[in-house]
């Protein structure tokens, strides 16, 4: 081994290994001691703040929207059904709408809540705010719950929607070809209702 080669392996073992040990170390640590951010998929704007910075009741209520936003945004818009929201899906006002609460809004409200929080501490989960009957924790439920209440009605919509379609392709196909009612009691066709019964009088005949 040459005197080169020597002080090359001795400068790898004795300095750069060690650094970027020290180096893996301190990301380590980091990333274990480092508070845990919200994740939500419908709303990753909000991914920048602590678990901890917001109270247990406003985490659940952005969970629930969280959830509820996920469906809705497929519901209105992957309007051609392919499985994914791109250009080929036809934009739409509540789709729009739906974007907008879940960007913009829950984050602003969330952003409003955690700057009184700043300014007040914890007085924001039990001061009332001036010429108002609420605290800021509560305030920042109150919009929350409107939004939630919001998504309810138009995930019950689109149920409804989506259920009256399948009645109207029920009833054409019925014309089409001329099918029998189905009884949805028995699980069996009407005619076979029928047919069942006359045989049974012809036996008792």
């Amino acid at each position: 081994m040459t005197q080169l080669t020597a002080m090359l392996v001795m400068f790898v073992l004795y300095g750069v290994l060690p650094a970027a040990g020290i180096y893996l170390g301190y990301r380590g640590i980091k990333k274990v001691t480092a508070p845990k951010m919200l994740e939500y998929k419908a709303m990753p704007q909000l991914g920048y703040i602590p678990e901890k910075s917001l109270p247990e009741a406003v985490k659940n209520s952005l969970a629930q929207i969280n959830g509820k936003g996920e469906k809705l945004r497929v519901i209105y818009g992957d309007t051609n059904n392919d499985g994914q929201i791109d250009d080929k899906d036809a934009v739409s006002e509540t789709y729009v709408m739906i974007q907008n609460l879940m960007d913009k809004h829950i984050p602003q409200a969330v952003a409003d809540y955690r700057r009184l929080y700043d300014l007040e501490g914890a007085r924001v989960d039990t001061t009332k705010i001036k010429n108002s009957d609420v605290t800021g924790k509560e305030a920042l439920l109150e919009v929350l719950g409107t939004i939630d209440a919001q998504f309810d009605d138009l995930l019950d919509a689109s149920y409804h929607q989506d259920g009256q379609k399948l009645l109207v392709t029920n009833r054409y196909l019925q014309q089409r070809f001329d099918t029998p009612a189905f009884n949805t009691q028995t699980g069996k066709l009407a005619d076979v209702d029928n047919s069942i019964n006359l045989i049974k009088d012809n036996r008792e005949e």
